[in-house]
């Protein structure tokens, strides 16, 4: 007995979700006796006889004897319901619901007792079923969906936390919230839906009676038509019962629909594009925000991608790598402040690059694709962004959220950013305090990490503001809330970092001065729209410049690389190593410095890596460890403290992951020194960093036994198609979701 929930539980109305829920309760033993009630007798005995239920009440008072009271019950009907099972209810009996409707169940129970019983615990399965009755029972129909739960302030902690249970242990996903949100909630997703398919069918019967056009209906018509096979009753219920949430959201669509019909009659193709694109982006993007999780992942898996890797092989081949995440990132920003079309070429579709370009379109801007890798953006000027939805969430991705921080602050609206687990444990004060000294009301979360949270109509004035570290993210940052600051805005950086925002903005027609590693741009001006070619981004093509440089008789040449002067400290580094490195077909694209890059094998040596290169090379650094490893002698790196807040502790991961093969290396507070081993085998974590998965894949062409690592599902944040490419170039390489 010691695995109940509670001795007796009783289920009253045993239709689809009531039944359900007692033949999961019993068949996983979570009580000793399931009790049963329905005003049809019918379903009574068909529910005991199916071995739905363990006994039948006769009576709403028998079962009002039971530790736990489940109504599943019609909304109309709780308030009646409830005033027949007060009088034989004891003070402790735990009471919860399954209704669609909790505003309405509240105010019930508190016409009945006067207040809201502290035992009344109000829930609502999101789970159905076309079938209904408890010959429908299914035992497994809450098992991966979710169940809200919306206790009052006066509840009963362990009734809640009973009930809590009671769903899990069924398999749902238990969610808390409060009884309007909740009803607010279900009046968009579920409530409006139903009524508009109901409303849908209805009107286009009475065209049916006259032409029969059901019989040309295609599947899309029927899917989204489905659910006004519903019960009309309970739905009439459910109208009245709702009334107020509903009718909000019927206001609601009105007005979207109104304008569309209008952007129809008028050939507006913008507005169309918009409502249509940002819709498409928005049901792919809603799983991924419901999830909580990287945005690399979808809702519908809590799968973990596995890297396997067997030992050996060598790099040849010629591939072109995918575009550059920075400047894919800055495209999307800046292409939506200008004035006109902008349209980009090479854009990574990687789940960062794509979080910025969600950002925006919840911000109003209309933006075509990506479809292989062309983009096209309607830019709505500095002054034209709308105030998202809801909160801003941009996955993994630590420059959408850095970046927009800065743009943010110069807009009217308030606005908050947010992100998947990992990013919120990413230090993001070295972007709110300047933009603080700026004016910006910028407020972080606990540690100085995220969410972060921007009160708009902030008057910002320029600042001559010296960063403390090497940031691009924050430079780009204070650039961006320059825009909209009176005066000048000054940032002086105590070493290089890449210069992609000052470059970019020039592009766009926005005069920026850079000298002596200060940066200055004046506020009040606007951007105009020209088209950008992102060339192959130079951190992805590192993991596959170490696998030749370490890999004998390999050869690689990576196509259209970018080689920006801020970015080339892997090559700076490799070459004082002895790599092979070729610059072929070097020119310009769209202001961007890029060439063809042939690496092959030649023996490495060990060296100590100029610290003025670390920032230059700040991204590549999980890769460069492999090649340390593999080079004769010692390499010692530091000044690299940076790598310590990426996505991971970089630094530390890399050493644990590395020691695990069989390596001779030590971490420093700022860095580490790496000497040449022989590496073996073994299973590596990548802590959910994408550079450290890609590094240990690269490392296994020089071990001697098999590779596991472990939590690679952000790969796709910066290089979606990386094993297909590490495959065609000549690695042993198999990914699993396990």
């Amino acid at each position: 007995m010691s695995g109940f929930l509670a001795q007796r539980i009783a289920v009253i109305g045993l239709g689809l979700i009531g039944g359900s829920l007692a033949k999961a309760l019993r068949e996983r033993g979570l009580c000793k006796t399931v009790i049963g009630y329905d005003r049809n007798p019918d379903e009574l005995a068909a529910g005991l006889r199916l071995g739905v239920i363990d006994e039948v009440a006769d009576s709403l008072v028998a079962a009002a004897e039971a530790d736990v009271v489940v109504l599943a019950v019609p909304v109309k009907v709780m308030e009646s319901v409830l005033a027949e099972l007060k009088p034989a209810l004891r003070s402790d009996t735990v009471i919860t619901d399954v209704g669609s409707v909790k505003g309405n169940v509240v105010r019930a129970a508190e016409t009945i007792y006067g207040t809201m019983p502290p035992y009344f615990i109000p829930g609502h399965p999101i789970a159905g079923s076309e079938k209904s009755g408890v010959a429908a029972a299914d035992s497994g129909l809450f098992k991966c969906h979710k169940v809200i739960i919306t206790p009052l302030p006066d509840s009963n902690s362990d009734a809640v936390t009973l009930i809590s249970r009671m769903w899990q242990l069924v398999g749902a996903e238990v969610l808390r919230m409060s009884v309007d949100r909740h009803d607010e909630v279900l009046a968009a997703t579920s409530h409006l839906p139903h009524l508009l398919a109901f409303s849908l069918v209805d009107t286009l019967s009475q065209e049916q009676e006259r032409n029969n056009i059901f019989r040309y209906a295609a599947g899309g018509f029927r899917d989204f038509t489905r659910i006004a096979a519903s019960d009309p009753t309970m739905w009439h219920d459910v109208g009245i019962a709702n009334k107020a949430a509903i009718l909000s959201k019927i206001d609601e669509f009105s007005e979207g629909l109104a304008q569309l019909r209008q952007a129809i009659e008028t050939e507006d193709s913008r507005t169309m594009l918009g409502v249509f694109t940002r819709a498409k982006a928005a049901r792919e993007h809603f799983s991924k925000i419901l999830s909580g999780s990287a945005y690399a992942n979808d809702m519908t898996t809590t799968k973990e991608t596995v890297f396997h890797l067997q030992p050996g092989g060598q790099a040849k081949g010629q591939v072109r790598v995918p575009g550059d995440k920075s400047i894919s990132h800055r495209s999307i920003m800046l292409g939506s402040l200008a004035d006109g079309v902008t349209h980009v070429s090479g854009f990574l579709e990687g789940e960062d690059s794509l979080a910025t370009l969600q950002a925006f379109r919840d911000m109003g801007v209309v933006i075509e694709g990506p479809h292989q890798g062309e983009v096209k953006i309607y830019g709505v000027g500095l002054n034209g962004l709308r105030q998202p939805p809801g909160p801003l969430y941009v996955g993994n991705s630590g420059t959408s959220m850095r970046l927009l921080s800065g743009l943010l602050a110069g807009q009217a609206f308030d606005a908050e950013l947010t992100g998947d687990a990992s990013l919120t444990k990413r230090p993001m004060e070295r972007v709110a305090a300047p933009l603080r000294l700026m004016g910006a009301k910028v407020e972080t979360g606990e540690n100085g990490c995220p969410p972060v949270k921007v009160t708009g109509a902030q008057s910002l004035k320029g600042v001559k503001y010296a960063m403390p570290m090497a940031s691009a993210q924050v430079k780009s940052c204070l650039m961006l809330a320059g825009l909209y600051a009176e005066g000048t805005t000054s940032v002086t950086e105590p070493a290089p970092t890449r210069d992609h925002t000052e470059r970019m903005l020039q592009g766009f027609g926005y005069s920026v001065n850079a000298s002596g590693g200060e940066i200055d741009l004046q506020g009040g001006g606007n951007l105009q729209a020209t088209n950008i070619d992102v060339p192959a981004d130079i951190s992805s093509a590192t993991f596959f410049m170490v696998a030749a440089a370490i890999s004998p008789d390999s050869d690689v040449t990576l196509e259209h690389v970018g080689i920006n002067p801020t970015r080339i400290g892997v090559i700076n580094i490799l070459t004082l190593m002895g790599t092979n490195i070729e610059m072929l077909n070097e020119r310009e694209v769209g202001g961007e410095p890029v060439a063809d890059i042939r690496v092959r094998y030649a023996p490495l040596k060990g060296i100590h890596i100029p610290e003025d290169q670390v920032p230059l090379a700040i991204d590549e650094f999980p890769a460069l460890f492999i090649a340390a490893a593999c080079a004769e002698g010692e390499t010692v790196l530091s000044g690299a403290e940076e790598l310590r807040v990426k996505e991971s502790d970089r630094i530390q991961a890399m050493v644990d992951g590395l020691k695990i093969l069989g390596a001779d290396i030590e971490g420093t507070p700022d860095g580490a020194i790496i000497r040449q081993s022989q590496l073996k085998g073994g299973v590596v974590q990548s802590h959910d960093d994408h550079r450290i998965a890609m590094a240990f894949s690269v490392a296994s062409l020089r071990a001697t036994e098999n590779i596991e690592i472990r939590e690679c599902n952000n790969v796709a944040t910066s290089f979606p198609n990386f094993v297909e490419l590490a495959q065609e170039l000549g690695l042993n390489i198999r990914k699993e979701d396990v």
